[in-house]
């Protein structure tokens, strides 16, 4: 048994390797929030072409990453889905604080299939339990995950949180959640609009009201010791190249 323990460790660390080997070698190492998958590879893309300089890209919920940075570092530069788990790194001293920023801003959605045709009207005390017809509404983890978060104080302000709590399809981020309600495993999911837009096999149900939560924020910073090419990676996210392509997927740039 302890052996196969061995071999199944020593597999997992030949698997994740290559992503780690990557990263080590690249000029500039990035970790930013699931919800930018798509448009942060692609600009980090076209920063390479046009200034030589390579930069890996690690996307995972905010508040892994975080702890990532605290256990390890790994990072040159931080975009976080919420203040909260910037404001984690800050207070331990592990960014640079004057290059913190606030860089994106996004819109809280409510999905469902493309196919679908029930209508659904987010209002206070709307009927979401009814709406999952026996399934279970997709979330990123709202004891963590900003998406989550965000979702979980939306529903309670518009007080039906109680009544979908006990069925929910916890996801480990936003994108997985996403994935849910894109492969017909849950009726109903919670994402960004951003997501929504990016994946067809679904559609928006209904937009949050932005007084039911708190504003989804992207801040960005450098991590303390950062390599001294990342700076120049934190000035481009704000020219009018990536701010375009930013826009194009839907976010609103600060």
């Amino acid at each position: 048994m302890r052996r196969l323990v061995c071999l199944l460790a020593a597999a997992m660390l030949f698997a994740v390797a290559p992503a780690i080997t990557k990263a080590w070698a690249a000029d500039i190492t990035v970790f930013g929030a699931a919800s930018l998958a798509d448009a942060l590879n692609e600009i980090a893309k076209n920063y390479q072409e046009q200034s030589g300089k390579s930069v890996a890209v690690s996307l995972a919920a905010s508040s892994v990453l975080a702890k990532q940075i605290e256990a390890s570092g790994g990072a040159d530069l931080f975009i976080s889905a919420d203040e909260d788990w910037m404001d984690y790194l800050d207070k331990k001293g592990l960014i640079d604080h004057a290059s913190r920023k606030d860089l994106l801003g996004n819109r809280l959605v409510l999905i469902e299939a493309a196919d679908s045709t029930a209508p659904i009207a987010i209002a206070p005390n709307f009927d979401l339990a009814g709406a999952l017809h026996g399934g279970r509404l997709s979330v990123a983890d709202p004891d963590s995950v900003p998406a989550g978060k965000y979702g979980k104080e939306a529903l309670t302000k518009l007080g039906v949180w109680d009544k979908v709590a006990g069925n929910l399809a916890r996801a480990e981020n936003v994108r997985v959640a996403l994935a849910y309600v894109a492969r017909g495993e849950a009726p109903l999911g919670i994402v960004y609009e951003t997501d929504a837009k990016a994946e067809p096999k679904v559609k928006v149900a209904g937009v949050f009201p932005e007084n039911s939560h708190a504003p989804i924020l992207y801040p960005e910073a450098l991590i303390k010791d950062a390599k001294p090419e990342a700076a120049g990676f934190l000035a481009y996210l704000s020219s009018p190249a990536a701010r375009a392509v930013f826009v194009k997927d839907g976010f609103s740039v600060r």
